[in-house]
């Protein structure tokens, strides 16, 4: 009966990646239907402190873009990476994962990616090379950074180690840098030349590239707006993460602590810097989290439920296995992170499972950036609007599907990240 229950889990699973959006948390709340009204099995429950987590922050950056503050981090971003054209297949990957290390969403790499071509272009540099990177980074900078749903799903599935944000961060920080270091040399000189480049040359003669990008520049009142508001959502960052340093200081949870500061950072946010709350409500900061809490919310709460009732199957069967051969679990979310096309829907997913076999806590950790596996299938967004942005036409989706772009700096920056974290991991903790 078991096999039975798993096939339409992951059933559930694959039909509602297939659908996108919020159609993966309505297929996840159908099989836990399926499973509790068909099959007998136990409700479960959903990971509600996860998913307050979640909307806590999503509620503060979407306030903070409200106010202009996410595009003048982007501006700041930009004139970064103009400064030295001819180093941006290394300055770019860094400056995507700092952007998204300090917002914790991927959303704010598309306004970085007209910029990004169009530098490489004027230095005669392939789009490709930095492009692609950049968008295997931002993967990186998700799951190091401590305001993101995956850090704050991490949190959540480790609660029962009594495990702080400092002792995450302290592993996945220095191995995800590395990692970004070592995918950027495995591109860093592929392909030809953008000038040598005959799919470029033939779309310049067709009158199909136009490199210029217009950046506006706030002033006044706006500019004082999202300064002010990029301070206050950078503030919201420290105090979370001294609260995770120093977790004694209050008698609050670490989840109660997050929900709370960045409640709280929104509200000054609106009151001070003018960010209308319709604006936030309407943007592309707080659509992205109603579909990544949705998502999280259906696919978790179906798998806690598919876990209940075979609890004691699953934990024999895969007990062994796991114990002798730590990496499998490793694949393991890595597969599923291609399924779910999400960090945090993995983590909340397979993490619990690992926590209830009794792994140690350095693996854990270790293998957590194995969940960047979104890449592998070029249908996530982040792939599909690098493509679509680069006119050069040097970043593609190749004809048999996988070969393309991002597959080698993804597989190369995921692999040494896990590894590099597995060992950091087994030394720190």
């Amino acid at each position: 009966m078991m096999w039975i229950e798993l096939l339409i889990l992951l059933a559930c699973i694959v039909l509602g990646a297939r659908l996108g959006g919020i159609g993966l948390g309505a297929t996840g709340g159908m099989g836990l239907a399926i499973l509790v009204f068909a099959f007998g099995l136990p409700p479960g429950s959903p990971p509600t402190v996860v998913l307050g987590m979640i909307i806590a922050v999503i509620t503060a950056l979407a306030s903070m873009q409200a106010a202009g503050g996410l595009d003048y981090l982007v501006l700041l971003a930009a004139r970064v990476m103009k400064k030295k054209p001819e180093y941006i297949t290394f300055v770019a990957p860094y400056v995507t994962y700092l952007l998204v290390f300090a917002s914790g969403t991927q959303h704010v790499i598309y306004a970085l990616m007209p910029v990004i071509v169009e530098v490489s272009a004027k230095a005669d540099i392939r789009p490709e090379r930095p492009l692609s990177m950049s968008v295997i980074a931002s993967q990186a900078g998700v799951i190091a950074s401590p305001v993101s749903a995956a850090m704050v799903a991490m949190i959540g599935a480790l609660v029962t180690w009594n495990v702080s944000l400092v002792q995450i961060l302290s592993v996945i920080i220095p191995a995800t840098l590395l990692g970004v270091l070592i995918g950027t040399l495995s591109v860093a000189w592929r392909g030809k030349k953008l000038s040598e480049d005959p799919v470029f040359l033939e779309r310049v003669a067709a009158g199909k590239v136009n490199l210029s990008v217009s950046t506006e520049v706030p002033s006044g009142e706006k500019l004082r707006n999202a300064r002010g508001s990029l301070m206050i959502f950078l503030l919201a960052i420290l105090c979370v993460v001294i609260l995770g340093i120093f977790p004694g200081m209050v008698d609050v949870e670490t989840g109660q602590a997050v929900m709370i500061v960045m409640l709280a950072a929104s509200a000054l946010i609106m009151l001070i810097f003018k960010a209308k709350a319709d604006e936030t409500v309407k943007n592309s900061i707080m659509r992205g989290g109603i579909v990544a809490v949705i998502s999280i919310l259906g696919v978790s709460w179906m798998g806690s439920s598919f876990f209940e009732g075979n609890r004691t199957e699953i934990v024999q069967g895969i007990g062994g296995i796991v114990e002798q051969a730590p990496w499998a679990f490793a694949i393991g979310l890595f597969v599923l992170s291609i399924l779910l096309i999400s960090q945090a829907a993995t983590v909340v997913t397979l993490m619990p499972v690992a926590v209830a076999l009794g792994m140690p806590l350095a693996i854990l950790i270790g293998v957590y950036p194995a969940t960047n596996g979104s890449f592998f299938l070029p249908t996530y967004g982040t792939v599909l609007a690098a493509v679509s942005f680069d006119q050069t036409g040097s970043t593609r989706i190749g004809i048999y599907l996988l070969n393309h772009s991002f597959m080698l700096p993804g597989l190369v920056t995921t692999i040494s990240t896990t590894l590099i974290a597995l060992a950091l991991a087994n030394i720190l903790l």
